[in-house]
């Protein structure tokens, strides 16, 4: 079928004012202003009250954290100290905990505007061990492109790491895992659904031996590589203490400064460190809302860009943001911009770009995070119909500014997966209702 997307209120490249047609799961045709399709239609989505964007990508995510949103004993502490009293809590995750609070993360993302979701996975306590299959599942049931990074750890407070022991790996049985969702799940070419990356935690959880041979893996694989960097001042104490390096030195040491790389966060960067990464064709995953909530600082997103490093935008973890929605954090990535580099450090459309382009770089997509002939049918359509955007003029600019927070539809690989801002088939009061006892059963533990 021939879908005319027709006359959008705004969102469209120049001289594609008209709309965009969708045929087999693609973008087919651009229509200029005034203009009408090529070829014959077999249907027409008329979008005269609709911005248009690509569908937004999450470079980066922790859906198990939905079940320990605002919780009690880990608010207003720095990183290191928020995950130590937090890692007890998820020691004791569940099969069916873990289920719904995925079930929520995706389904907040989905209906924030949000058309491939990241996860980075790395808690793996006993009877937890096939969180990655769970999610792919929970993703394919509704409709979103997943890109899920199985991620590690096997360095525990009893080997000077962070983690407790009961979350931690042995490292033949963390590759042996990675081995096997690569065969199960791991798509390639143009139009993947589901997508696998190798993702030791951080260095302050992991070994030198995993990160060199999950490396090795990876190249052999032909999988993508992940992990926490540069986050906070207290990492790099940590890497200058144990390891007599930076966490940049010290990862390239391990062979991960390769184009297949993107990191979470990227602070506490220097400029020859960004220099060094832009040549390495690296990619960060900036998360302005966790950094904020947690106080690590600010991602210097217009020197890593000028240097060549690909800049993708992510929610994080529910716990150090709260949330798990994409067209709000395009607002926060702006707003954190000018705060800290003044109003030339962002405009309104930066985000959005980052959000579907530069986070489509991160993750090595060219089928993916732009409206043009031969890309992905993934797309982001809002409405302005709420009392926040009363009054306003520019309507691109209102999503930014004005603060859009849902999709009123959204459509991935041509299909249409949120209509009238809700999911088909999905009832969300049924949902949160069990993830509120889940949550509640997990705090009540302990």
């Amino acid at each position: 079928m021939r879908l005319w997307i027709m006359n959008p209120l705004a969102g469209m490249p120049a001289g594609a004012e008209g709309g965009l047609v969708i045929e087999a799961g693609l973008i087919a045709e651009l229509v200029p202003a005034g203009g009408q399709p090529a070829g014959a239609v077999d249907a027409v989505f008329d979008a005269g009250t609709h911005v248009v964007l690509p569908g937004l990508i999450n470079t980066h995510h922790h859906f198990y954290q939905t079940l320990t949103r605002a919780f009690h004993p880990a608010l207003d502490k720095k990183l290191f100290d928020w995950l130590t009293t937090l890692y007890p809590v998820w020691a004791q995750l569940t099969d069916a905990q873990f289920r719904v609070a995925c079930r929520v993360a995706l389904a907040e993302l989905l209906l924030s505007g949000c058309t491939t979701a990241v996860d980075h996975h790395y808690i793996f306590p006993p009877g937890l061990g096939h969180t990655i299959d769970i999610e792919m599942q929970e993703a394919a049931a509704l409709g979103m492109r997943a890109v899920l990074c199985r991620g590690s750890m096997d360095l525990s407070s009893e080997d000077g790491g962070l983690p407790p022991p009961g979350v931690t790996q042995r490292i033949d049985a963390i590759l042996a895992d990675g081995e096997r969702l690569a065969q199960c799940w791991h798509q390639t070419g143009p139009g993947a659904m589901s997508q696998v990356a190798l993702a030791p935690c951080s260095p302050f959880s992991v070994s030198a031996d995993l990160m060199r041979e999950t490396a090795d893996q990876a190249r052999r694989l032909g999988l993508r590589m992940h992990t926490h960097l540069a986050e906070t001042e207290d990492e790099n104490d940590y890497c200058m203490a144990c390891f007599g390096k930076r966490p940049l030195d010290y990862l390239e040491d391990l062979g991960w400064l390769t184009e297949r790389t993107w990191f979470a966060h990227g602070i506490h960067f220097t400029p020859d460190e960004m220099r060094r990464m832009g040549r390495a064709g690296i990619g960060v995953a900036h998360c302005p809302s966790s950094n904020m909530i947690l106080g690590s600082g600010i991602c210097a997103v217009g020197a890593l860009e000028a240097a060549g490093v690909a800049v993708g935008l992510a929610v994080d973890g529910s716990t150090s943001n709260d949330g798990s929605n994409m067209i709000q954090e395009l607002r926060q990535a702006m707003l954190l911009q000018r705060a800290g580099g003044g109003i030339g450090a962002a405009g309104f459309r930066d985000p959005i770009r980052w959000a579907t382009e530069g986070s489509a770089r991160c993750l090595g997509r060219d089928d993916l995070g732009a409206i043009r002939p031969g890309l992905q049918a993934d797309l982001a359509l809002f409405k302005l119909d709420e009392l926040r955007f009363s009054g306003a003029d520019d309507p691109l600019a209102a999503l930014i500014t004005c603060g859009a927070h849902r999709a009123d539809r959204v459509m991935v690989a041509g299909q249409w997966r949120v209509i009238d801002g809700a999911i088909p088939g999905l009832d969300l009061a049924a949902l949160m209702a069990a993830h509120n006892a889940a949550a509640r059963r997990l705090r009540g533990i302990l």
